[in-house]
């Protein structure tokens, strides 16, 4: 409340002072929202509990009994689906809210103790054998179940993430995964494929109206996907990375057009920053094969870094202006 605005009309005759009092009253004791901080709590108690749990079983991996340990998590993991089952409101393809504030982060706790009872199992009892993509795929399949039968977001976030491990796994030679080495060309390309997936998927949900909102998290993990591997790919295939590089350009000019008409300044900012590194990558590429000595290239670049930044955020500040302009 601005006290000011009060003070002036009660000066200018047109509020009495008894009712200046009263709303200074009514303000003082007016009732303001927790909502975000109680649920930042609850996420963050359910993350502390899960990874609390996986800190326990590996610092008393030898001590204690596996079974007891598997049948702890299987517990707790079927304690959660059966309240949620229990206490769910009926399916729709539309937006569902949760029964009670609760609900949520239940659901939540049983995803994620489903997880740990898996990759403990495969790791203990190697019940996948090297066949590591099951370990992921099992998973990944509940928790797109589960994101759309109870209509979770964060949920929908772990299906992805499991997505991608799945594909990255598939198509990984066992060598590769046991020496850690994953500048695979087949890794990027999958990347680029997996971001154009996701992509669709978003905007095939908000077309067709099922989960429409469950569009921005398939866009949000589709385009970084999609950036990213389009950079790896103009940082290994240096040969054709000026090909690559038109790629990325036609895809940012694509998220450009979409945050001009949905007024999103979150898809201007991803899809610039991506677009400008990639620029970058290739401008500094080309003052490397312009200039033999070392100095032209550094001052070449720190003007270019001081007029590119400059000029990116006046872009940013002015487009931003535009859309609360409108």
């Amino acid at each position: 409340m601005n006290a000011a605005i009060f003070d002036k009309l009660k000066l200018e005759g047109l509020l009495s002072a008894s009712s200046v009092e009263n709303i200074q009253a009514q303000k003082a004791t007016q009732l303001f929202s927790v909502h975000w901080e109680i649920r930042t709590i609850l996420y963050l108690g359910i993350s502390l509990l899960t990874g609390g749990l996986g800190i326990l079983v590996y610092k008393n991996i030898d001590s204690l009994s596996h079974q007891f340990v598997l049948l702890f998590i299987a517990l707790i993991c079927a304690a959660s689906f059966f309240y949620c089952f229990k206490k769910k409101l009926p399916f729709s393809f539309e937006k569902v809210k949760a029964p009670n504030a609760f609900f949520d982060y239940i659901l939540l706790l049983g995803c994620l103790t489903f997880i740990i009872f898996i990759a403990y199992f495969q790791y203990q009892y190697n019940i996948f054998g090297n066949r590591y993509g099951l370990a992921t795929f099992i998973p990944m399949l509940l928790l797109f179940f589960t994101a759309y039968y109870f209509d979770h977001l964060a949920v929908l976030s772990l299906a992805i993430t499991n997505l991608a491990a799945w594909l990255g796994i598939s198509v990984t030679p066992l060598q590769i995964l046991q020496e850690n080495d994953f500048n695979s060309n087949t890794i990027i390309l999958v990347g680029i494929v997996l971001g154009i997936f996701l992509v669709t998927v978003g905007l095939a949900s908000l077309q067709k109206n099922i989960k429409a909102h469950f569009e921005f998290t398939y866009t949000n993990f589709g385009i970084h996907i999609l950036f990213i591997s389009l950079l790896a790919a103009m940082f290994q295939f240096d040969g054709i990375h000026l090909i690559i590089f038109l790629a990325l350009i036609a895809v940012a000019f694509y998220f450009y057009k979409r945050a001009i008409k949905e007024q999103s300044f979150y898809l201007l900012l991803v899809s610039t920053l991506y677009a400008y590194i990639g620029f970058t990558y290739v401008f500094i590429n080309m003052l490397s094969y312009s200039f033999s000595s070392g100095v032209g290239i550094f001052y070449l670049g720190f003007i270019y870094f001081i007029a590119s930044g400059i000029a990116l955020i006046l872009f940013l500040m002015r487009t931003n202006k535009k859309f609360k302009a409108s």
